[in-house]
């Protein structure tokens, strides 16, 4: 039998059973099970005497041995709890292989037992496999309970910009794609096999050593499969669409009822490529699975079950069914109707204005922390201006990001070990591009009356490094002498500094950087706003900094879908180093509607 054909006998032989069971599933973790863990997590916290993890802290935290004990639980649990997801699915497919039919809650009591195994100690490694090698590869199989491991994008950014790191990371990804697809075969051997972790991690190793690059491509070709039959949905609904407004332009209630309809068929192909795609996976392996164990001449034996005969009889709709189906078809067509005739209005302003800031001016196009890049941000519309800030050895405030002045201007040498004179003859541009050549690293004052002058806000980040002498005091003063107190705030990732500037002066807006932010971080209460890298951002944190009337800040955030992501979580502030492309992307989500462009385009095709 052709793998494709046993993939296709997998999945309709039990169709039912295993929509019934993704539907379950995935209800049940959203529902359920995924504010558990979280409960338990944030259980954990509060129990180690943490009311927040900051990166200041996390080391602490992590190194508790409480928090090494419930952490290391709390991972099994939710190996548990996945690993359910992916053995229910391979045995309502080897059922379905071994042409046995089976209900949901019979596959579901079998994978239970057999999802405990997890416990033993001999199969706590699966865990790794389970949690973090699937995830972080993102191919397609893991189970709708773990999303995708997101590495931050400043740490992204930093590995593109280094190219050994570069190199180190690619290397890194391609040696854990191909332990990955040795062991593919560990979860069927494991649950269907009932061999150790050890043992199945062999079985899989023998099993796939010849055809593992093979089976590679098969599962990516399944993965692009998937996204194909999903874009052929929505081409026919586009179609179909503009064929019955070609048709129907005229009757308003019919054609509105159609494409209500239709509408409701596109969202309904969604909702089933998504329930399926894990089990499509699954049975894509499975039926390699079956074939390499066929080659290899092994024993393909059927899960002991009791078949259970299913009824052939068609089940009518209920009344109650065929009401929902009505109410959703008279909602939908007056929904459609009154967006065609402009009767809702859906370019609402949010209430708390977004604000761009440049990330140490505009650095994609200038260098750095220089004059020439604060004045492109303003050229460039950016509502902010963020900078770096450090002390000389003869306690002159100078703009730079790194202790060392090695990475900008060549010399090799720490900023408290310099002079302000040093500093000023050195050659801050020529590292990014030899036509800056001569470009200054600039004064903090120098900034300030910058910003005075062209009425542009400052994001001043702090950057002690333990050899200051009123460091604090000095950085205020400045602002106030130049009247920028309503225009400035202060910024650091050490939070010391924070409680320090508030000590010398109440009248100073101050925001805590953070690369991670979890618990009550509003206990922090020297910090007035708080600039959060993007990806430790949710629509929880925000909820709670705003309704505590502060703001939050997100970083450095350079691509649209991570612009578009922070502009759905209503932060206030995007530090990004494109400034243009955060500007537009704002003014879009401001500006247009999606189901209106829609609209447009289709009613353009027939002018």
């Amino acid at each position: 039998m052709k793998t494709s054909k046993k993939v296709k006998n997998m999945l309709t032989y039990n169709l039912k059973t295993l929509i019934n069971f993704e539907i379950i599933y995935k209800l049940s973790s959203t529902i359920i099970f995924i504010p558990i863990f979280l409960g338990i997590f944030n259980t954990i916290v509060k129990i180690t005497g943490y009311s927040y993890i900051t990166l200041e802290n996390v080391l602490g935290f992590l190194t508790n041995p409480l928090t090494i004990i419930m952490i290391f639980l709390l991972l099994l649990l939710m190996t548990f709890y996945t690993l359910l997801d992916i053995s229910t699915i391979i045995i309502i497919l080897d059922c379905s292989y071994h042409q046995i039919k089976i209900k949901t809650k019979e596959a579901f009591n079998i994978a239970i037992k057999k999802s405990l195994k997890v416990f033993k100690k001999k199969n706590v490694l699966i865990s790794f496999m389970i949690l973090f090698l699937i995830p972080f590869l993102n191919i397609g199989i893991s189970s709708s309970f773990i999303s995708t491991i997101a590495i931050p994008e400043f740490i992204m950014d930093f590995i593109k910009a280094n190219s050994l790191f570069n190199i180190l990371y690619i290397c890194l990804v391609i040696f854990l794609g191909i332990m990955l697809f040795r062991w593919l075969y560990i979860p069927h051997y494991f649950i269907l096999e009932n061999k150790s972790f050890n043992e199945a991690r062999k079985s899989s190793l023998k099993l796939s050593r010849k055809s593992w690059l093979k089976d590679f491509l098969v599962l990516i070709l399944t993965q692009i499969g998937i996204a194909l039959i999903y874009l052929i949905f929505i081409l026919i609904g586009i179609i179909l669409i503009v064929a019955l407004y070609k048709t129907f332009g005229s009757v308003n209630i019919l054609g509105n009822v159609s494409i209500t309809i239709i509408w409701l068929l596109i969202a309904l192909s969604f909702i089933i490529i998504t329930l399926l795609s894990t089990p499509i996976s699954y049975a894509c392996i499975s039926a390699l699975y079956y074939h390499h164990k066929e080659q290899n001449k092994e024993k393909l034996l059927p899960l002991k079950l009791n078949e259970i005969a299913t009824s052939t009889k068609k089940k009518r709709f209920s009344p109650l069914e065929i009401s929902i189906v009505v109410l959703v078809l008279i909602c939908g067509t007056i929904f459609t109707y009154s967006i065609r005739n402009n009767l809702y209005n859906f370019n609402i302003e949010y209430v708390r204005p977004m604000e761009v800031t440049a990330h140490r001016g505009a650095s994609v196009s200038y260098p750095e922390n220089t004059m020439a890049a604060f004045k492109g941000a303003l050229e460039l519309g950016a509502d902010w201006i963020e900078l770096d800030v450090q002390q000389t050895s003869d306690e002159k405030i100078i703009v730079l990001h790194d202790t060392n002045l090695k990475r900008t201007t060549g010399l090799n040498k720490n900023t408290w070990e310099a002079t302000y004179e040093e500093v000023n003859a050195l050659d801050a541009g020529s590292f990014f591009d030899s036509k800056y050549q001569g470009e200054k690293i600039p004064l903090l004052k120098d900034v300030l009356e910058f910003a005075k002058d062209n009425n542009i806000k400052l994001n001043i980040e702090l950057k002690p490094t333990g050899y200051e002498k009123n460091f604090e005091a000095e950085v205020v003063d400045l602002i106030k002498e130049y009247s920028l107190l309503d225009k400035c705030v202060i910024t650091s990732q050490v939070y010391e500094v924070l409680e320090n500037v508030k000590k010398y002066s109440q009248d100073i807006k101050t925001v805590y950087v953070m690369s991670l932010a979890y618990g009550n971080i509003l206990d922090l209460k020297e910090a007035d706003n708080f600039s959060i890298e993007a990806s430790s951002i949710t629509k929880k944190l925000v909820k709670e900094i705003h309704n505590a009337g502060k703001e939050i800040y997100a970083w450095t955030v350079n691509t649209k879908e991570n612009m578009n992501k922070m502009i759905d979580l209503n932060v206030d502030n995007i530090i990004t180093d494109n400034i243009n492309l955060a500007k537009e992307t704002i003014y879009e989500s401001k500006t247009s509607n999606i189901i209106l462009k829609y609209i447009d385009f289709i009613n353009n095709l027939f002018k």
